[in-house]
């Protein structure tokens, strides 16, 4: 992880909320809807985007919630700073109510940590391990 990401503040948290998706044995494609609130105030951002994973992928999700603590160098983050890729690992499983989780870095500069707040909810059948990727428009 790199060391900005480590030694970040504290700059907001970020909810999304995530489509249904099929596991493709391989992989998988889910599309989001997210929204950033910053500590420092102001007015929430919106993002659109998607998350891949890379790995194990068995199964289907309805959709779920999804929050992550936003971890940048200083809290002042300009508007549209989470735009970006991230990577990480993640792991998810369901059987009727289910729980995941991913610790992603990226956004400018591959400065920005985006660290679970707790494990996600959805609902499916589906057991995934592997390496996520999610983008932020």
């Amino acid at each position: 992880m790199p060391a900005a990401a480590q030694s970040g503040t504290k700059a907001g948290l970020l909810s999304c909320n995530m489509g249904p998706t099929i596991g493709l044995i391989v992989g998988s494609h889910q599309h989001i809807r997210c929204s950033f609130t910053p500590d420092a105030g102001g007015a929430p951002e919106f993002y659109s985007g998607s998350i891949t994973r890379i790995g194990l992928d068995v199964g289907f999700r309805a959709g779920g919630v999804m929050g992550w603590a936003v971890f940048a160098p200083t809290s002042g983050l300009h508007h549209g700073a989470l735009r970006g890729h991230y990577v990480g690992a993640s792991g998810d499983a369901s059987l009727g109510l289910g729980a995941g989780g991913k610790l992603l870095i990226g956004g400018s500069h591959r400065t920005i940590s985006l660290q679970p707040l707790a494990l996600q909810g959805q609902v499916g059948v589906n057991l995934a391990l592997g390496v996520a990727g999610l983008t932020l428009r």
